[in-house]
């Protein structure tokens, strides 16, 4: 028969246990202008940062993840939250509050993570411009073993983005470069109907002006080869307006 004192050093162990193998994401702001990062938790995981907060230019945030979490960061900017927590965002709206209750509007830049489970379970994480671009964005792995590739768009697409992409304010700056799928809604650039395949729907020019510019970015639905990262048992930095 266990002893009470054993139980509850093996309980605690486990917590130990549990504490040890959280994955801590911390996110800068390296933008010149606050930023409002959002999370989206998937799977019924854990939701991070309350699903949103505010980060002043040079702050950073440091959030714990349970093994096996999976979801997305990203950036929103242009918001006006009144003393209640509502209002809206120029870029990356995610339910009018600052506590996000669903993703992000596109044109948004994408951090994506899946995190293993158990000592061996390995992390897939990427940076995602299917879904366009608002703010450049980066992911660094470190504590880590594996490949544990950086991943990232370091360019400012906003400042190349072409007209028929352009999402633009009320005094005429471009604030985000939409996919084209989102422009255009054809099967072709989504990726849909009779071009749902990898066989199917290849690179466009839009897509590899995107690649182009952020090789290590996600820049259509099927950009997996030189697009996804794996780590194992790491903490990741994920960067907001990194510099080049």
């Amino acid at each position: 028969m266990v002893c009470i004192s054993q139980l509850l050093l093996q309980l605690f162990s486990i917590g130990l246990l549990r504490m040890a193998s959280a994955t801590i994401f911390t996110l800068q702001n390296s933008c010149s202008y606050t930023i409002w990062p959002g999370t989206l938790s998937g799977n019924g995981a854990a939701v991070l940062g309350g699903g949103g907060l505010a980060l002043a230019p040079g702050d950073t945030v440091q959030l714990p993840a349970p093994e096996g979490w999976s979801g997305r960061f990203w950036a929103r900017t242009g918001c006006d939250f009144d003393d209640a927590g509502k209002g809206p965002c120029a870029t990356g709206d995610c339910g009018g509050a600052i506590q996000c209750s669903g993703g992000g509007v596109p044109p948004v830049s994408l951090a994506e993570f899946t995190i293993g489970s158990g000592a061996a379970g390995k992390d897939f994480y990427d940076v995602s411009l299917v879904d366009g671009y608002n703010v450049g964005i980066s992911v660094q792995a470190s504590g880590g073993s594996g490949d544990c590739q950086s991943a990232g768009c370091v360019s400012d697409l906003n400042a190349n983005c072409p007209r028929e992409l352009q999402v633009v304010d009320g005094g005429g700056s471009v604030v985000a470069c939409r996919s084209a799928c989102a422009a255009f809604e054809t099967p072709e650039f989504c990726c849909t109907g009779a071009h749902a395949t990898s066989a199917t729907c290849g690179p466009t020019s839009y897509s590899d002006m995107f690649k182009s510019a952020c090789p290590t970015a996600y820049s259509y639905a099927y950009d997996d080869l030189s697009s996804t990262c794996t780590c194992t048992a790491s903490d990741y930095l994920i960067v907001f307006c990194p510099s080049t």
